[in-house]
Formats: structure tokens, C-alpha cells, sequence
């Protein structure tokens, strides 16, 4: 279970680094959406973490 939070977290912190390369790349390109779909990506894994550790503290898995 502390790998799929890791591996959950680290791919979060990697898509939040793209997103900012992407916005500094793609300064002078106003049609790019790179940034938006990097953003997208954080939100969905970001969301996907949460529900996965609401689900583990149901189960029992995590205990308080």
C-alpha cells in the first residue's frame, strides 16, 4: 500500500514540474494546451490518491 501512495505521489509531483516547463516552453504559443492537459493529469491523480486512501482507512488498511 505504501508504494501505490508513493508512486500516486511522485506522479503528482512529476506532472506539477510539467506543467511548469510546459508554461515556461510555451510562452510565446498561445494555442498550446500542454499545460492544461498537465494540469488535468495532476487533478485526476491527485483526486485518484484521495479516494484510494478513503478507501484504505474504510478497509481498514490504514489504522488511526
Amino acid at each position: 500500500m505504501k508504494v501505490i501512495v508513493l508512486i500516486l505521489l511522485a506522479a503528482v509531483v512529476v506532472s506539477l514540474f510539467s506543467g511548469l516547463f510546459f508554461l515556461v516552453k510555451d510562452r510565446n504559443s498561445p494555442g498550446s494546451t500542454r499545460m492544461l492537459t498537465s494540469l488535468k493529469i495532476r487533478v485526476v491523480l491527485s483526486i485518484s490518491l484521495i479516494v484510494f486512501l478513503v478507501a484504505a482507512y474504510s478497509f481498514g488498511w490504514i489504522s488511526s
